[in-house]
């Protein structure tokens, strides 16, 4: 299924604008297919063993933290750090690196961000890998965090629990503005209170099935969880800083390049309509749903269809490159 883990074969920072400094790492072939891997969140990192999805034969694998995320400075900073701001630091670890064309590889919040860069910039794309497609529309953010959205009402026991440090609010606008404020709180009990209960909305939902009495507060370090609560907020109170509908309406930009969309039936942070709606207006995309599987790619049949994705674009670019 997945390939063996290995080791980056070199570990970098660069420095970009407003004052961050990204880290990055390179694995695999440096003769290989350049492929960049963008992590979810906003807010995440780069997973342990996330090279397995490629052949590292075949593959030059770049991956990166993004502004405020795991190793890149300063963490968890939400000052200076936009979907614009990423998409210009992608542009210069590509420059940074010298290369002419790429893979571009996400999923969830990374999935977006890999379409945004790949419509930003179609001349450099080679082909598009995503799982757990996240478009950033009203109704994603709504499915997502409304009260009355599709999360909510397929896990309202969690959903209450979610709000418990905010009470009660009326949509997903003030559910954002009430969480931002919490997670910016002075007082540290009342700010840890709202991290661990915005990561875990979020981790319970990832999975179609957790072991019981699952807790990710228990196995997940308070910094972790912060950069994701706080950025998470903080993109989607700005509307992903994106106008409505940005990435449906520009698909055509990216009409001829190949993509290939891994999403699991049963997806409760990013609905399956999404995926599907964009797979009905990208020409040349594919669609694999995933049976009996959500979001995470630890569940077996979404790591394997990712896979059998990078196995499928390094055949076609063999003849194509």
């Amino acid at each position: 299924m997945l390939y063996p883990d290995i080791e980056p074969n070199s570990t970098h920072t660069l420095p970009v604008s407003g004052g961050h400094t990204l880290y990055f790492e390179l694995s695999g072939n440096p003769e290989g297919i350049p492929v960049i891997f963008i992590h979810g969140g906003p807010g995440g990192a780069l997973p342990k063993g996330y090279q397995r999805f490629f052949d590292p034969n075949l593959y030059f694998v770049i991956g990166f933290d993004q502004r405020g995320c795991g190793r890149s400075v300063p963490f968890g900073s939400t000052e200076n750090n936009t979907t614009t701001d990423l998409l210009h630091d992608i542009a210069a670890l590509k420059q940074h690196l010298n290369i002419d064309k790429w893979v571009v590889f996400g999923g969830s919040w990374g999935a977006t961000m890999a379409l945004l860069t790949a419509i930003d910039d179609p001349a450099s794309t080679l082909a598009v890998v995503l799982r757990g497609t996240f478009l950033a529309r009203q109704f994603d953010f709504d499915w997502f965090i409304s009260p009355n959205g599709g999360a909510a009402q397929l896990f309202p026991d969690y959903y209450e629990h979610f709000v418990e440090p905010i009470g009660k609010q009326a949509n997903t606008h003030d559910v954002c503005v009430a969480f931002y404020k919490q997670l910016k709180d002075t007082n540290e009990i009342r700010r840890a209170n709202a991290i661990r209960a915005w990561y875990q909305w979020e981790e319970r939902l990832s999975r179609l099935t957790l072991p019981a009495n699952y807790s990710a507060a228990q196995h997940t370090p308070l910094k972790e969880m912060t950069s994701m609560a706080l950025l998470e907020c903080h993109y989607i109170l700005n509307r992903c800083f994106i106008d409505e509908g940005y990435i449906l309406n520009n698909i055509d930009k990216i009409a001829a390049i190949p993509g290939i969309i891994v999403h699991g039936r049963y997806d409760a942070i990013c609905s399956t309509a999404g995926a599907f709606a964009l797979h009905k207006q990208w020409p040349n995309s594919q669609l694999n749903i995933i049976p009996n599987a959500g979001h995470s790619t630890a569940e077996p049949g979404i790591a394997s269809a990712l896979v059998q994705a990078t196995r499928q674009v390094a055949k076609f670019l063999k003849h194509t490159v």
